[in-house]
């Protein structure tokens, strides 16, 4: 009886985990989405690797917030994040990976921009003091499309497929 209890006990873990683990990737991205960096910081361990194509790569995650923050964090800029079909492996008591795909929209008020992204993410977590966290984040575009909103409200295409330049002037990977 008691083997049955054990292993019941572990699946029980196992299943608490995982959900933890899909808590802690949505308070992110909510996180972003309502321009709060105090908490996009809290889902990451001090020395996270944060590797997003068309970035810098983070070895840090105060230095990743602060850049979200100057870029992400503007009256004028609207981000919605929409994660879907989760991939969560355990690979340890307090260790797992994560695969998410998300779908993400912009629109800039100041530019009048619409962007459309599709990209996937490849994550690793460690368990601190209970708590779930990123230790490591990498995203890679899948698809993007972006349109000007002229002054009467009429939409042009001027990005399709792949992104060839980022925000910060460097050519898309």
């Amino acid at each position: 009886m008691s083997a049955d209890l054990n292993d019941l006990a572990r699946r029980v873990q196992a299943m608490e985990d995982h959900a933890a683990i899909m808590e802690t990737k949505v308070r992110y991205l909510r996180a972003c989405d309502r321009k709060q960096p105090d908490e996009v910081r809290k889902c990451f361990i001090d020395n996270a690797v944060i590797d997003f194509e068309g970035f810098p790569v983070f070895d840090n995650a105060d230095e990743f917030v602060a850049l979200y923050t100057q870029f992400g964090c503007v009256p004028h800029v609207l981000d919605m994040h929409h994660m879907q079909n989760p991939v969560i492996t355990l690979t340890g008591p307090d260790t797992a990976t994560g695969l998410f795909d998300l779908y993400f929209f912009q629109i800039d008020k100041q530019a009048r921009t619409l962007i459309q992204l599709a990209s996937s993410y490849e994550d690793e977590f460690v368990k601190r003091d209970g708590r779930w966290l990123l230790s490591k984040s990498v995203s890679r575009r899948l698809s993007f499309l972006m349109d000007e909103v002229n002054e009467k409200g009429l939409r042009t295409v001027v990005g399709l497929g792949e992104q060839t330049q980022t925000a910060f002037g460097q050519a898309a990977q």
